[in-house]
């Protein structure tokens, strides 16, 4: 049966060279190549950078199928295959000299005053922050245990392929993806004698979710951003963050290693 492959490019030049160049090796190859989502194809091919990426599998609902990434952006540390390196990809995706890498992702819910529930879903991280730039104040509950009233610009929430995305930039750890955990992280925490706020990490293991409870002076509304997407809730009563049951599947070859990639990104 023909493999269906998935390409998903980035609107500018150098992108959509490269996709043409694909389209040409991959067609030659035999297999059925195509823009449009197809819930049985074999494999989704994103080309850019890692923004590129979190769009696609946003904009397909985050597919089963195995992704792989050609890196056209800056870091592409989710893209796997630089440009020039595409007769080898075809050749070893081919041959079945590949592996799966399933990525953990994590969770929001809304609940709001009015009875409503709302669902989002983050590869790198969720998001909480008061919409209007004030300080947000937050009671916090792991795991169904009060610990604090949390007091900042916000908190993230990261899983640990997002450990190295926005996580990192905030002071939060490097976390292998092998580690099935969540990641608590403050933003600009207030820790005065009338404010005390945990001003490091956290580490969550899978079963723990964080549960938030607004506690607002004045009528203000909270953002959920979750990979960079934005809602805006006005009228929200409780939220619960975990871990999901959805998995991203990316396409890894030989050779690949995530430390080694840390150290080629940052250091």
């Amino acid at each position: 049966m023909e493999k269906k492959i998935i390409i998903f490019t980035r609107d500018d030049a150098t992108s959509k060279n490269t996709e043409r160049i694909l389209r040409k090796k991959l067609d030659n190859t035999g297999y059925l190549v195509t823009s449009s989502y197809c819930p049985d194809a074999d494999l989704l091919v994103c080309i850019g950078g890692d923004g590129t990426f979190l769009e696609a599998i946003h904009k397909f609902d985050f597919p089963s199928m195995p992704i792989i990434g050609i890196n056209t952006g800056h870091l592409g540390f989710f893209q796997e295959i630089m440009p020039a390196k595409m007769d080898d990809f075809i050749f070893n995706f081919s041959n079945n000299k590949y592996s799966l890498q399933p990525l953990s992702t994590v969770k929001i819910q809304i609940n709001t005053k009015s009875g409503e529930t709302y669902e989002h879903i983050g590869l790198n991280e969720v998001i909480i922050k008061n919409s209007n730039a004030r300080t947000v104040h937050l009671n916090m509950s792991i795991g169904g245990s009060f610990i604090e009233r949390y007091s900042g610009d916000g908190i993230l929430v990261a899983t640990p392929a997002g450990s190295t995305a926005y996580n990192y930039s905030l002071g939060g750890s490097i976390v292998d993806p092998r580690l099935n955990l969540l990641q608590v992280t403050p933003m600009a925490p207030m820790n005065t004698t009338a404010y005390r706020s945990f001003t490091s990490s956290v580490l969550l293991p899978s079963e723990l979710s964080l549960d938030l409870i607004p506690d607002m002076y004045e009528e203000s509304a909270l953002s959920i951003i979750y990979d960079g997407f934005r809602k805006t809730y006005d009228n929200a009563r409780s939220l619960t963050v975990s871990f999901s049951d959805i998995k991203v599947n990316l396409l890894r070859f030989e050779g690949y290693d995530f430390w080694t990639k840390v150290k080629s990104k940052f250091l």
